[in-house]
């Protein structure tokens, strides 16, 4: 399970450095994509996969599903990390997050997400005020 929050930035050739907590789940490739919130998604190979099959079931017939697996899988490559424990992120992806110089990089689960840092300061200023909200709406399990 990823989990935990790491600063980093982005170096002059586009590459990130994946925490190392990160780095084995992850495997040596796996794929990135557009995520939401203007964030990547990052998944290892066996939960891409996962996602593959449910994304196959997905009714073709709505405009909603197609607009969806248009931009998401239209940005999904596949990615490597180097012996540094670097990954080179594609241009249009890094443009999509708007990746400049300092990246936070979190673990969300069964993924790995990276954010612009003003994004993900704006996204959790936003969401800290209304937390408890949040919780008692969708979790149901004790914390």
């Amino acid at each position: 399970m990823f989990m935990g929050e790491y600063q980093h930035s982005i170096d002059g050739k586009g590459r990130i450095i994946v925490p190392s907590r990160f780095r084995e789940e992850l495997g040596e490739s796996f794929i990135a994509t557009k995520g939401l919130e203007h964030c990547l998604f990052l998944y290892p190979q066996s939960e891409w996969s996962l996602l593959e099959q449910r994304m196959h079931d997905m009714p073709l017939n709505k405009a909603e599903t197609r607009a969806f697996l248009r931009l998401f899988l239209s940005g999904a490559t596949e990615c490597e990390i180097d012996k540094q424990g670097r990954v080179l992120l594609p241009v249009g992806l890094r443009n999509f997050a708007r990746l400049k110089h300092d990246v936070v990089v979190i673990g969300v689960g069964k993924r790995v997400e990276v954010w612009a840092a003003e994004e993900w300061q704006q996204f959790c200023a936003e969401a800290e005020q209304s937390f408890e909200q949040i919780a008692e709406n969708i979790v149901d399990i004790p914390l």
